[in-house]
């Protein structure tokens, strides 16, 4: 896929990303975004060297630059100045009744073929030359190709440029406002309530209960087989309280779900730590050793449970909770022990922080621990690309008021 667009004295081309060619030009213009201000902390995500491994694990997805051509008395220049990535899946956008005879009706999913932009970037050089309106049209054009009907992105609810962007010329529509749940991992180990027991499940077992769970819930991914047996995904965990029969002895997801108990939870983690770290710049030294000094102290004196802060000003690495869910009175209180569960486990794993994404209408937004300073409210916005997919009984889901829950996809996080 090449496009030229002429742009003044120059011309832009928007063509597929070549790693062996473009890696260290899109690594620089990465950089280049992430400059702030003066006094201002900025977040510098470090790609390990794969500018595609945010996409890489969909099942499909592409990766597009803008690459500035300039000719001058014979001699040509280029210089890639933006780039933008894309991936597609098939997920549930709503659900239907199925009636049969003498049977209650049930609920099944409706699916639709979704479409997400993210890591869109253009070099500060060349903004105002409308370049990141072109890939994001382009990128819509292999999305269309596809068969996607729906489009959408995600970005910090306080980003005005990224929001105009989309909602003002790229024809998109706030949608969902989730919140993002970040906590740090401290240097002592967490306490999880004696009274639950957690098991982790096998593949095949996690696999049957999600989708007895979640598969009407919006954005199910259809392939949640592939996500879980990705080699990024550290496990799914159960927890259960610790006089039911079942944390003495699993028997199947089958029989759980037959006869299951009056409460339970369920949570997967996600090894973010593998395909990128993130550190924060900006700061002063004297803030750089007050985090220092926390870790210190909590390393020293772990009895004390000191909360502590992660070398967040180096680089760091974060475990991703998702598929949390579950049910009956003492769901929210066996969803806290997963979560101690997990900080643990990336505790273990020498990452610096664990984090969530969870609908705000979600309670489990209220039990999560996290700390308000590190979390933040995203924005996802969406767009119609087609009405040839989904089979009509959702009608148009821009227009669907959100659950109480949504299905968080770790590959696109």
């Amino acid at each position: 896929m090449v496009v030229a667009e002429n742009d003044g004295h120059a011309v832009v081309l928007i063509r597929e990303f070549n790693p062996k060619t473009d890696r260290v030009s899109v690594e620089q213009v990465e950089r280049s975004c992430e400059v702030c201000p003066t006094g201002e902390y900025s977040l510098h995500a470090d790609l390990l060297g794969d500018p595609v491994c945010r996409v890489r694990n969909s099942p499909a997805y592409l990766m597009l630059v803008a690459e500035m051509v300039v000719t001058a008395d014979r001699d040509e220049t280029r210089e890639i100045v933006g780039m933008i990535r894309g991936c597609i899946k098939t997920v549930t956008c709503g659900r239907k009744l199925c009636r049969k005879t003498n049977c209650p009706p049930e609920p099944r999913p409706v699916f639709t073929k979704l479409a997400y932009i993210l890591g869109l970037r253009v070099s500060p050089s060349h903004r105002r030359k409308k370049i990141g309106l072109k890939l994001v049209c382009r990128m819509e054009d292999w999305f269309r190709d596809n068969g996607a009907e729906y489009s959408y992105i995600a970005t910090d609810a306080t980003n005005k440029p990224s929001v105009n962007l989309f909602t003002e010329k790229c024809g998109y529509s706030k949608f969902r406002n989730p919140s993002v749940l970040v906590h740090p991992v401290f240097a002592h180990r967490l306490h999880i309530n004696q009274q639950v027991t957690i098991i982790k499940l096998s593949c095949y077992d996690a696999e049957i209960i999600y989708r007895h769970t979640f598969s009407t819930t919006e954005f199910f991914p259809r392939d949640i087989d592939s996500v879980l047996k990705n080699n990024l995904n550290l496990g799914t965990f159960i927890a259960l309280p610790k006089d039911c029969p079942y944390a003495m002895s699993w028997v199947g997801s089958e029989r759980f779900l037959s006869d299951s108990p009056d409460s339970w939870a369920i949570m997967s983690v996600w090894n973010c730590n593998d395909v990128f770290k993130l550190e924060v710049k900006g700061a002063s030294w004297l803030k750089k050793g007050f985090v220092k000094t926390t870790r210190v102290l909590d390393q020293v004196f772990p009895f004390l449970n000191l909360p502590s802060l992660p070398q967040i000003f180096n680089p760091f690495g974060l475990h991703l909770l998702y598929g949390l869910g579950g049910e009956g009175p003492s769901y929210l209180k066996l969803a806290k022990a997963l979560f101690g569960y997990a900080h643990n486990l990336a505790k273990k794993g020498k990452c610096g922080v664990v984090a969530t994404e969870v609908s705000s209408q979600d309670p489990l937004k209220s039990v999560i621990p996290h700390w308000k300073v590190l979390s933040f409210t995203d924005l996802w916005c969406i767009k119609r690309l087609d009405e040839d997919y989904s089979d009509g009984y959702v009608g148009d889901w821009r227009k669907s008021q959100p659950g109480v829950s949504f299905f968080l996809d770790p590959r696109e996080f």
